[in-house]
């Protein structure tokens, strides 16, 4: 699925993406990519003019409300807290050698302030080798029933359909998977009977090559391209547009030229219609930016990431660092909702 036409809303002022009198275009025009910005009055009648369909229904999209996702109202950015129970995840792997540690560990996220706990038994990081199902069942499913059985919003990060339906049945509400669904042919099948949410995620290739030379046309259009597709199926297979969430895919098959882009084009992913996640914390590109810090001293570039990222309307941020990013976020909302007295 390719088009000719994305927009982004420019927010009127920080912490309220919802609110824009002027829209980003990029626009696929005489065989290439133009990005300009418009009143958003006008953005109709210019893209009829350019013969560009479709800016109706993504005018729409953007300022739609969001119903709540896995039971969580999106009135508020919310905080998917990672839970590895992996030995070679880039950051973190073994930290957690056992359920009870995952379990405690998952806890003390939620406690401050994750919204999701988020439970993978495979890693993903770039050059990673998968591992058997039998692997992955006997690593996550421990952790994903006790963390449920404590009342926790539990997803399940898996490519594989076994995991996903073992969990689901464990208790996990939520389905967050790299390949957006396409890793496994079952998959789709699995979510659509359980009509459970789904995290869609946009990745290059596969995890063992996925860095190895990523290119793109432009890639904002080419991952939403990916994803619109995606979310397509899921709506002809059942799924409400409420009930699929976007990830872009920072760090799967991307540079840091491609990471930045996408974490500056976040508002164009709200023309998917569902709910905008991105995972930034603790990535590679963070270190290439700063000053090559380890991935544990990668907080508060994490934080920087994130917060843009919510600034151009994402609603859901995964994240290590669950205490420290609550805080920033906090502090950035009481910002951006506050107004000036007459005396300022």
């Amino acid at each position: 699925m390719t088009r000719d036409l994305y927009l982004a809303p420019v927010p009127d002022s920080a912490g309220a993406p919802g609110s824009f009198h002027r829209v980003h275009v990029l626009a696929r025009l005489d065989g290439a990519v133009t990005r300009l910005t418009l009143p958003a009055d006008i953005v109709v009648e210019w893209a009829d003019d350019q013969g560009l369909a479709g800016t109706a229904d993504l005018l729409a999209a953007i300022v739609r409300p969001r119903g709540p996702f896995a039971g969580l109202a999106l009135d508020r950015p919310r905080l998917m807290g990672v839970v590895n129970v992996t030995p070679d995840s880039f950051s973190d792997g073994g930290d957690l050698a056992s359920p009870a540690a995952a379990i405690a560990h998952g806890l003390a996220l939620r406690d401050a302030g994750a919204d999701i706990l988020d439970v993978g038994g495979e890693s993903t990081r770039p050059g990673a080798n998968p591992v058997s199902i039998d692997e992955e069942l006997a690593r996550v499913l421990p952790v994903v029933s006790g963390l449920a059985a404590a009342g926790a919003c539990v997803s399940i990060d898996t490519r594989n359909a076994a995991v996903m339906q073992a969990a689901l049945e464990a208790g996990a509400r939520i389905v967050n998977d790299i390949t957006a669904l396409t890793g496994d042919p079952q998959a789709l099948a699995v979510v659509a009977a359980r009509r459970c949410p789904v995290v869609l995620m946009h990745m290059l290739g596969e995890p063992r090559t996925m860095q190895a030379d990523p290119r793109y046309g432009h890639v904002t259009c080419d991952v939403f391209d990916h994803l619109e597709g995606q979310v397509a199926a899921c709506r002809a297979a059942g799924l409400a547009v409420d009930d699929i969430a976007i990830d872009p895919g920072i760090g799967f098959g991307k540079t840091v030229a491609h990471n930045t882009t996408l974490l500056r084009d976040a508002g164009f992913f709200l023309g998917l219609g569902g709910p905008v996640l991105y995972g930034v914390s603790r990535k590679t590109f963070i270190g290439k930016l700063s000053r090559g810090e380890a991935p544990k001293e990668r907080v508060a570039g994490s934080i920087a990431a994130g917060l843009a990222a919510v600034a151009r309307g994402a609603h859901i941020l995964r994240v290590h660092d669950v205490a420290e990013t609550a805080q920033a976020l906090a502090v950035w909302s009481a910002i951006g909702a506050s107004e000036p007295d007459a005396a300022s």
